[in-house]
């Protein structure tokens, strides 16, 4: 039997996300690290063409520098410039989205463009992480850590979470916290690093920028606390695959060009 055209439709829109790459030049830890060459390209041409591979219906790359804009135009992306003024990549976002006119129910995937290793299905999976929790208003993911030296590095975010799939908590501390710590003790309590990708609906983003930044979220420095100070339901998946070097640091940059791992 032929299916109703306006329910096939209807699915493809439900399942269907976007995403935004919110980019900046002038990185207090690392600056320009967007376009720091791997593998002959820049940094962000590794994260562009990872997302275009993901399903998304569409990738944009939102920006406030002339550089950036000048560099990625070279691959052919969409750029849609933003203000200067901006403290975070989630405000970033807000005014893309806004300038797009993109619905209210639409599913946005914020994708940091400084991860250039991330797999593509690791970007369609928080997103239909998002789709198929209707109540859930942030939905990430998370990876397990495998050594003492990113346990206690405070440039790795830790996420603690339910049996559920709920967060409860994010740090820069190491968390949980184990007195007797080795690597067989980390393997056998699943602890996790957070990978700094999120998905939400555009009616939960422009509600998260409307409120003041939480408590926890000034102490710790992580925008995501904001969500869980004021009662909001962040989701977290582990990685189905291997998330690779994010470049946070001048560290991870030389240890992405070796071919190491983070995590």
């Amino acid at each position: 039997m032929m299916k109703n055209t306006n329910v096939i439709k209807k699915e493809i829109m439900s399942n269907s996300f976007r995403v935004v790459i919110p980019v900046r030049y002038a990185s207090s830890r690392l600056p320009g690290k967007p376009l720091l060459a791997f593998q002959h390209k820049p940094i962000i041409e590794h994260v562009y063409r990872n997302a275009c591979e993901s399903d998304a219906e569409s990738v944009l790359i939102a920006t406030d520098d002339e550089r950036i804009a000048e560099a990625v135009s070279k691959f052919n992306a969409e750029v849609c410039m933003t203000s200067s003024e901006h403290m975070s990549g989630t405000d970033r976002i807000t005014e893309a989205v806004e300038k797009q006119g993109w619905r209210d129910d639409e599913v946005i995937v914020n994708l940091q463009g400084d991860e250039p290793q991330i797999p593509a299905a690791n970007i369609k999976q928080v997103a239909d992480l998002m789709v198929n929790n209707a109540n859930a208003a942030i939905s990430t993911l998370c990876h397990r850590i495998h050594t003492i030296q990113e346990y206690g590095d405070p440039n790795v975010v830790k996420v603690i979470k339910t049996t559920k799939g709920r967060a409860l908590y994010f740090s820069r501390s190491s968390l949980p916290y184990i007195r007797d710590v080795d690597v067989k003790i980390l393997k056998e309590n699943s602890v996790y690093r957070h990978v700094g990708i999120y998905a939400y609906r555009v009616n939960y983003l422009k509600q998260f920028i409307s409120m003041l930044p939480s408590r926890l979220e000034q102490i710790e420095k992580l925008e995501q606390l904001r969500a869980l100070e004021n009662g909001d339901e962040i989701i977290v998946d582990e990685c189905i695959e291997n998330p690779g070097v994010g470049v946070d640091i001048i560290d991870d940059y030389h240890r992405l060009k070796v071919g190491g791992q983070k995590g």
